[in-house]
């Protein structure tokens, strides 16, 4: 078995977890890769084995036949990893480094067991849908998908704008917002949430359409078929506004034609035979507790 090791940035309180990373992936016969990024953040700060072998490019993957990529971060640096990943079908596991942590789900007090759970086989790999954005002009380049969501948004302190959104070709409704946010069901557990958008479950096979801070009360996030395609019109009083994938933004102005529908391809994610999407959003967001005992 090869892993590949990602992460985006060294930080020094990590320096425990991440050693204990490679010291466990050692115990357990694990060959190494590590990206190249990243290996030029930690060389100075952590033991590396003897033998691994340097990965910079998405075309390197399946060459140095990478086997799992496990993510050092939060749930951020696990979207990054998506864009090293793509189409290759290798699966991601995350270790929580940051804070919440729905994508990232491996407590780092669990890093060993972890390792060890994934050496002998006892996962199961998730498959994860994910967003196309088609435009014209083109825009993100090779990297038009999302794993959480596309959003529209105005730009910095300007005037709310205007989304005519239609559905399958057909008219939906017009947003008059801050913008909106469309997101898969990993994305519903994200900034769509924090909008008031509901939690949707990984394969029910559905987008969720949140609006941001919108003037009509009476507008409501809505959930419909990811077989749908979603396009859009942008009025407003600015000239440009932001069109983000994940962590990714490029402006766009009234003049672009944006059409959001399912990627092509999924993210495969492991998950640990301890660790289920329940598990995972009772105890970030903790239900069930009281804090009064």
């Amino acid at each position: 078995m090869r892993i590949l090791i990602f992460g985006k940035q060294f930080k020094d309180k990590d320096l425990p977890q991440i050693q204990e990373v490679f010291d466990a992936t050692v115990r357990e016969g694990i060959e190494i890769s590590i990206y190249q990024p990243y290996y030029s953040d930690v060389k100075q700060h952590i033991q590396l084995p003897a033998n691994f072998q340097l990965l910079e490019k998405y075309e390197e993957l399946l060459p140095q036949a990478i086997d799992f990529v496990v993510v050092l971060g939060g749930d951020g640096t696990m979207l990054a990893a998506t864009t090293l990943v793509r189409d290759t079908g290798v699966p991601m596991l995350g270790i929580n480094l940051g804070r919440l942590g729905f994508l990232a789900s491996i407590d780092k007090h669990h890093i060993q067991q972890s390792i060890c759970m994934l050496a002998r086989g006892q996962y199961l790999i998730e498959e994860r849908a994910m967003l196309y954005l088609e435009s014209n002009p083109h825009l993100f380049g090779h990297l038009p998908f999302a794993l959480n969501d596309c959003t529209l948004l105005k730009r910095d302190t300007s005037s709310m704008i205007t989304i005519h959104t239609f559905l399958n070709g057909d008219f939906l409704t017009s947003y008059w917002a801050d913008g909106i946010i469309i997101a898969t069901p990993t994305g519903s557990t994200g900034y769509s949430l924090s909008c008031g958008g509901p939690i949707i479950f990984p394969n029910s096979g559905n987008f969720v359409i949140t609006p941001v801070a919108p003037h009509n009360l009476n507008v409501r996030p809505l959930v419909l078929s990811d077989q749908s395609v979603i396009s859009f019109e942008i009025e407003g009083r600015a000239e440009n506004f932001i069109c983000s994938l994940d962590s990714r933004f490029e402006l766009v102005g009234t003049h672009h034609q944006l059409a959001v529908r399912k990627n092509d391809f999924c993210i495969r994610l492991v998950q640990l035979q301890d660790t289920t999407f329940l598990n995972t959003i009772r105890a970030k967001l903790g239900w069930g507790e009281d804090i009064r005992n």
